[in-house]
């Protein structure tokens, strides 16, 4: 494997799961919360903790599928960007680890993409031309960066007393 794909799997994992300097990943964002605290929202129309999880897993899964070329729909729940969460018949502690068990499923799934990946591979452009598959990488990175930091204040921002 080339220096650059070393270099973008190694923020992949930083982002996602691995120590780093800039404070809490996306896994250690999720850590210990309870399905009810990940379904509180921190008002009328926002997105509580567990969207943003099954969000950030949804568009690994969109990298991913760009990465590959595997065909559109293939992702395990119906629809794409947003999920409501918790919904009727998928609620509880049970519904909460089944989708961390995706978002978890799904960053591996993205992982051995990139890791398959050479040199012309990580420059090839996507169907529009504006992108190369690094930069996919790079901000999908940047994307689990982003959402751990959000739901890290989403946890400050609901008192514990709020988790309905």
């Amino acid at each position: 494997m080339k220096a650059a794909a070393r270099h973008l799997l190694s923020a992949l994992d930083q982002a996602y799961d691995r120590q780093s300097w800039h404070g809490t990943n996306l896994k250690g964002s999720l850590r210990g919360l309870s399905a009810a605290r990940a379904a509180a929202r921190p008002g009328r129309g926002r997105h509580n903790i567990w969207e943003l999880a099954v969000h950030a897993a949804y568009w690994k899964y969109a990298i991913w599928r760009r990465l590959t070329g595997s065909k559109r729909g293939s992702f395990p729940l119906d629809g794409s960007n947003w999920f409501e969460r918790p919904v009727p018949g998928h609620s509880g502690e049970r519904a909460w680890r089944q989708d961390l068990t995706l978002l978890e499923e799904t960053h591996r799934q993205l992982r051995a993409a990139v890791a398959a990946l050479g040199p012309r591979d990580l420059a090839r452009r996507d169907a529009t031309g504006k992108f190369t598959n690094a930069d996919l990488i790079a901000g999908v990175t940047a994307h689990d960066v982003y959402h751990a930091g959000q739901i890290q204040l989403l946890k400050k921002l609901i008192p514990k007393a709020k988790q309905t």
